[in-house]
């Protein structure tokens, strides 16, 4: 009987360091091999539809488009595809946002080497990976909603908007963003104009200190 092909890793993440350790840890096992890298989450996008790939390992704050984003655009363009979301960050509001973009699982980079191979084991047999401080965090959120008798509070913005907070708050022009989207520089300031309401902020240094809060960017 022919050995199963090694599963074939996207890894995406902005500091070259990590994703060298990282793939370091992957490359070692006889069933992975890291086959595409990417350094923010548009590129990781792109290589995911340019390479034949099983599973994306995604970090979660890269610039132009953060891993979540990232993991969103790859769950509708490849509803087959197997994400992992690669963090730092201990963070319950972080691990349900990556749940509702399509991730199946949730690894801190601080216990990679101990959890980051099994995690993309159980990702491709179709399994949720959950680290331990998470397992208390879902069970926290289930009783809380059954509580309340309500469900997840949605996002005060959309998906749209959220990109393009995201580069405003990185510093890029209306026209340079409606280049990136394709979008009109106009429909950019609509969307702007919206950010500023929504968000009860006056200006573009209180849409950034947003930013940070929300994770879009770091500080």
């Amino acid at each position: 009987m022919s050995a199963r092909p090694p599963i074939r890793v996207l890894l995406a993440d902005d500091h070259t360091l990590v994703r060298r350790g990282v793939r370091l840890i992957l490359d070692g096992e006889p069933d992975l091999t890291v086959v595409a890298e990417a350094g923010d989450g548009a590129e990781a996008v792109a290589a995911a539809r340019a390479t034949g790939i099983d599973l994306a390992v995604l970090d979660v704050a890269m610039p132009r488009m953060t891993g979540l984003q990232a993991a969103r655009e790859l769950s509708r363009r490849m509803p087959e595809l197997r994400i992992l979301i690669l963090t730092m960050y201990d963070n319950e509001q972080y691990f349900f946002e990556a749940l509702k973009a399509g991730a199946c699982g949730y690894v801190l980079k601080s216990v990679a080497d101990r959890d980051l191979v099994e995690a993309c084991r159980a990702a491709v047999r179709d399994e949720p990976f959950i680290y331990p401080g998470a397992e208390r965090a879902l069970v926290r959120s289930y009783l809380d909603r059954m509580e309340g008798g309500g469900g997840v509070p949605e996002r005060p913005i959309t998906e749209r908007e959220e990109e393009i907070l995201k580069l405003v708050a990185e510093g890029h022009t209306s026209k340079e963003i409606g280049e990136m989207l394709f979008i009109s520089a106009k429909t950019v300031e609509r969307h702007r104009a919206n950010l500023l309401q929504k968000l009860g902020v006056r200006d573009r240094l209180e849409l950034t200190r947003y930013a940070i809060r929300a994770g879009l960017i770091e500080p």
